[in-house]
């Protein structure tokens, strides 16, 4: 599996982003996020990538001064009530872990915590040992993560043992009490 390929399953998981509208109050862009009609400064995202609704469908850009988010072709000037939706930043250890484990694994990781209707956005909280035996020859130990999805939570334990073999065995246990445990092995 490629970069490019993680990377789009990493950009169609569900609530990837904070969907809301602006509006220009006291010559400031506010965002308002629907789902909990918080209010920031628009500014706090200035050159991060978002997607402004026009026409009828999705416009991607990155914001830039003044209410304006460029895009490939041209430069968008935001106007009141228009929605917006701002790609979340996944927690860096989380990230981090992706990038660290094979290809096998992410792709099991994830697509059986998607099976469980949460997404990879939904972490809350990640402890991703890996990353500090980096200089290590035989790396083993656990990482932790918890998700909550705001209907269930599900806490995960993924074991790994990488040294002439890698083994990654990730354990998810949901609120309900559901179980379920995937491994892969690597030669």
């Amino acid at each position: 599996m490629r970069r490019q390929q993680r990377a789009k399953l990493i950009e169609y998981q569900n609530r990837a982003f904070f969907e809301g509208s602006v509006e220009y109050i006291n010559e400031q862009w506010v965002f308002f996020e629907a789902e909990t009609e918080e209010a920031s400064l628009l500014e706090e995202y200035l050159h991060q990538e978002l997607e402004v609704y026009r026409h009828g469908r999705w416009r991607k850009g990155v914001l830039c001064e003044d209410g304006q988010v460029s895009t490939d072709h041209e430069r968008i000037h935001l106007k009141n009530n228009d929605t917006i939706r701002i790609r979340k930043t996944l927690i860096y250890s989380l990230e981090r872990l992706l990038e660290e484990i094979s290809d096998d694994a992410f792709y099991q990781f994830i697509t059986h915590l998607n099976s469980l209707k949460f997404s990879i956005f939904d972490c809350i909280y990640c402890y991703n040992h890996l990353t500090f035996l980096n200089t290590e020859e035989r790396k083993e130990g656990v990482n932790f993560f918890i998700f909550d999805n705001q209907e269930d939570i599900c806490n995960i334990q993924h074991h790994f043992w990488y040294y002439e073999k890698k083994t990654d065995r990730f354990e998810f246990t949901i609120n309900n009490g559901k179980r379920t445990i995937i491994e892969k092995l690597t030669t």
